[in-house]
C-alpha cells in the first residue's frame, strides 16, 4: 500500500512539473525570464486548466493540542476533526514557533523562524518583509487561485498582505477594495451590538466568559465557513486549483459560546487540571502577577478561591472547540458535495494553544513565557486519502515551519531563486510511510524566552528583550531562573530541574542544541542569552 501511494505521489509530481513547465514555456514565449515569472507583482501568464491538487489550510486560534476526541480527550466532542484524523495523519508532537498569534502565523506562512522574519510579538512588523515570499504568493505564482477567510492576523505590510485573489476578514482592515469584511456583514444583519458585547463587553465578565447573544448564522465562524464554501464552489466551477486559508477566531478568548454548545459541557461537571492550584513561586514573574490579579477579566485571584469561575471558562473553551469542529465538518461535507475531496490536501492546525486552567492560568499569558506544553504544542492533522496514510499517528517532533517545505515537496512548487532557504523539514515520508522526521530537537521562541524541546526534555532560556515596547520590558532574566523539565517524569511541568546537578548533562546538551540552532538560523536584531552562551547578532 505504501508503495502504491509512493508511485501516485511521483506521478502527481510529474503532472506538476509538466504544468509548471508549460507556464515557464509560455513566459519564455512572451519574453519573461524564469526568475521574472515569480517576481513580485508579475502577473501569471498562463491559467491552470485542470482541477487540483488543491490545498485547504484550516487554522483555529489557541486550540490546545489534546483538546480533541482523536487526541484522547475524555470529554470534548470533535467528531469532524476525528473524521479528518481517520482519513489522514495526526502529528502528536507538533509545536508552534511562537505561542503568540501574529509571529506564529508569520512563521508558518513564510516557512521561517520568528528570529528570521523579525516578528516575535503582536503586532511586530517584520523588517525583511520584502524577502519573505509567503505561501499565498508562491501558490499564486504557480497558477493557483488563492483565498483567505476569517482571522488572517498577519502584519498588514509588504508581501504578507498581498497575494489573495479573494478574501473576507473577521478582524483585519481591508487590504484592497475587493476585500469583504465581517463587521459590515454583521451590521447589515442587525447584530453588531451583540458582536461588540462579545469582543468588548467580555472584559467585564469573569475570565472573559459568558454566553453569546449572536445568533449561530451570524457568528464569525459561520461567516468564515460560508465564505470558504463560496470560494471552493467558484474554483470548482472555473476548473481552477486553489490554495485556501480558513481561519477561526475560536477557541481564543473571548470565551463566548452559543448556548447549544455550552449545554454540552455543564460547568459543574467540568474537571479541572491537576495543576490548577500550582504554587505561585513555581511560575515566572508575569504569570505570578496574573495569578494574583483581582480585576476582571483575568481575575485569577478570585478564581483561585472560587473554582467555579475556572470551570465555566474551561467548559466554554470546550464549547468553542466543538463549534469550530462543526464548521470544519461543514467544509469537509462541502468538499465531498463539490467532488473535490480526492484532489484536496486538508490541513488542520492552530497558531498556538491555551492553558485551559493548567498552572492556574487562562489563555496564553504572552507577556510572561514561551515554554509550557499547553501553549506550544498544537494539533496538526494532514489528510489526502488519495496519496497519504489514513488513520496514522506520528509521534516524532514536528514544527509548524515544516508545513511550507512539505507543500513545496508534495506539489513540486517553484519558489523564486532569491527566496530565503527553508529551515523546516518536509513531512512527505511521515505522510506516506509514518516515518520519523528525524528531528533531534524543536525550538519555539518569542521576544522574551526561547525553548528547546527534545523527545523527553525541555529547556526554556530567558533572552534579551531587545527593541520592544517599553510596557513589555519584563526583565525575567534577573528575577527567575531558566526552566528545565523532564516530561517523562513530570508531564505537568511542575518541577524546574535547572539547579539539579543530576541533570547537568541534560542541560548542557540542550544548551548545545540551542547554540546549534542560533548558529544555523539567521536572526534579525539582538538575541542574547543571560544564563548561557551569546547567540549570533544580526543576519548571518
Amino acid at each position: 500500500m505504501a508503495e502504491d501511494k509512493a508511485n501516485k505521489i511521483e506521478n502527481n509530481k510529474l503532472t506538476r512539473r509538466s504544468f509548471v513547465g508549460s507556464i515557464a514555456s509560455t513566459a519564455a514565449a512572451v519574453g519573461l525570464g524564469g526568475c521574472d515569472l515569480f517576481a513580485k507583482n508579475t502577473p501569471l501568464m498562463m491559467k491552470a486548466d485542470r482541477p487540483g491538487p488543491n490545498v485547504l489550510l484550516i487554522v483555529a486560534d489557541q486550540h490546545k493540542a489534546d483538546v480533541m476526541g482523536n487526541a484522547g480527550h475524555p470529554v470534548v466532542k470533535t467528531p469532524h476533526l476525528d473524521r479528518l484524523a481517520a482519513s489522514g495523519v495526526r502529528f502528536d508532537r507538533a509545536y508552534c514557533q511562537d505561542a503568540i498569534c501574529v509571529p506564529s502565523r508569520t512563521s508558518f506562512m513564510t516557512g521561517l523562524y520568528p528570529r528570521t522574519t523579525g516578528c516575535l510579538d503582536n503586532p511586530n512588523k517584520p523588517p525583511y518583509h520584502d524577502k519573505l515570499f509567503p505561501l499565498q504568493q508562491v501558490f499564486q505564482s504557480n497558477g493557483y487561485r488563492t483565498g483567505c477567510f476569517g482571522k488572517r492576523h498577519l502584519p498588514n505590510i509588504g508581501e504578507l498582505a498581498l497575494g489573495w485573489d479573494r478574501s473576507a476578514t473577521t478582524i483585519n482592515p481591508r487590504q484592497d477594495p475587493s476585500d469583504q469584511n465581517y463587521i459590515d456583514w454583521v451590521t447589515q444583519r442587525g447584530q453588531l451590538d451583540a458582536h461588540k458585547r462579545d469582543f468588548g463587553g467580555s472584559h467585564d465578565a469573569d475570565l472573559m466568559s459568558h454566553i453569546t447573544e449572536v445568533r449561530e448564522e451570524n457568528r464569525t465562524s459561520t461567516y468564515a465557513t460560508d465564505k470558504t464554501l463560496e470560494f471552493l464552489t467558484e474554483c470548482r466551477d472555473q476548473g481552477k486549483p486553489f490554495f485556501c486559508w480558513t481561519n477561526y477566531i475560536f477557541p481564543h478568548q473571548p470565551y463566548t459560546p452559543l448556548r447549544k454548545w455550552a449545554d454540552m459541557y455543564p460547568p459543574e461537571k467540568t474537571e479541572l487540571p491537576e495543576s490548577v492550584s500550582e504554587p505561585l513561586e513555581n511560575l515566572p514573574p508575569e504569570m505570578q502577577s496574573w495569578r494574583r490579579n483581582t480585576k476582571r477579566p483575568w481575575n485569577l485571584a478570585a478564581a483561585a478561591k472560587d473554582h467555579d469561575l475556572y470551570r465555566r471558562y474551561v467548559a466554554y473553551y470546550y464549547a468553542l472547540t466543538s463549534e469550530v469542529d462543526a464548521c470544519v465538518g461543514r467544509i469537509m461535507d462541502g468538499l465531498d458535495r463539490l467532488g473535490l475531496s480526492d484532489d484536496t490536501i486538508v490541513i488542520y492546525t492552530a497558531d498556538h494553544g491555551d492553558f485551559v486552567a493548567a498552572h492556574g492560568m487562562v489563555e496564553k499569558c504572552a507577556l510572561g513565557h514561551n515554554v509550557f506544553e499547553d501553549t506550544l504544542r498544537v494539533p496538526l492533522i494532514v489528510a489526502w486519502p488519495k496519496l497519504f496514510l489514513e488513520g496514522a499517528v506520528n509521534k516524532s517532533l514536528v514544527e509548524l515551519v515544516d508545513l511550507y517545505p512539505t507543500l513545496m515537496d508534495v506539489l513540486d512548487l517553484k519558489r523564486p531563486k532569491d527566496a530565503p532557504e527553508l529551515p523546516g523539514k518536509s513531512l512527505i515520508r511521515s505522510l506516506r510511510e509514518n516515518k520519523s522526521t528525524g528531528r533531534m530537537y524543536a525550538v519555539s521562541e518569542n521576544w522574551n524566552q526561547a525553548t528547546v524541546i527534545t523527545e523527553r526534555y525541555k529547556l526554556g532560556v530567558w533572552i534579551d528583550p531587545g527593541p520592544i515596547p517599553k510596557y513589555k520590558r519584563r526583565d525575567n532574566r534577573r528575577r527567575f531562573p531558566d526552566q528545565l523539565f523532564d516530561r517523562e517524569r513530570d508531564s505537568l511541568e511542575l518541577t524546574n530541574l535547572i539547579d539539579d546537578p543530576k541533570y547537568n548533562k541534560v542541560q548542557k546538551q540542550l544548551r548545545e542544541h540551542f547554540n546549534d540552532f542560533t548558529s544555523r538560523i539567521p536572526a534579525t536584531g539582538k538575541m542574547e542569552l543571560i544564563n548561557g552562551t551569546k547567540t549570533n547578532k544580526g543576519l548571518s
